[in-house]
């Protein structure tokens, strides 16, 4: 690929993160039920807060691992195994993303009645875009793995 157009997937990648994570620091104080809280309520009272916080992690193993992906292409290196590893580590962020979701079903009991149908509706739309991602990444695993396997094959038969 491309010098610029590598760097110009990274830096996107890099403001999905950044996005992301201001959303995730900022959101809670926009919160209905936290809108006269303390910082201090706000943080260590909630523990769905807590909760979406650990579950956030895959999203930016995720990230970082994509981040190096594109890196891979830039080098010419998309068809070695440390490609193959990132993308099977992609898919496996993006399926721990999907138990999480599901997971999060366990604080719907305590939550408003009035914020379960948003709140089901987003678990829905973060379930399928992590679906989309774990098949597109288990795809190119696939593939990538393949032609590594052919290209050591003729490296060993030249």
């Amino acid at each position: 690929m491309k010098r610029g157009s590598t760097i110009f997937l990274q830096a996107v990648i890099v403001l999905i993160g950044i996005g992301v994570l201001a959303f995730l620091l900022v959101e809670p104080h926009f919160e209905g039920r936290n809108k006269h809280a303390t910082v201090f309520e706000i943080y260590f009272k909630d523990p769905f807060l807590a909760y979406v916080y650990v579950a956030s992690i895959p999203f930016f193993v995720g990230l970082y691992q994509a981040f190096k992906v594109v890196g891979y292409a830039r080098d010419n290196k998309v068809f070695s195994p440390t490609a193959v590893d990132a993308l099977r580590t992609i898919k496996f962020c993006a399926i721990a993303i999907i138990g999480l979701v599901v997971g999060s079903v366990v604080f719907m009991p305590f939550s408003d009645p009035d914020d379960r149908p948003p709140g089901v509706t987003l678990r829905v739309v973060v379930t399928f875009a992590s679906l989309v991602v774990a098949t597109a990444a288990a795809m190119f695993e696939r593939i990538l793995k393949n032609a590594v396997e052919i290209k050591s094959e003729n490296d060993l038969t030249v």
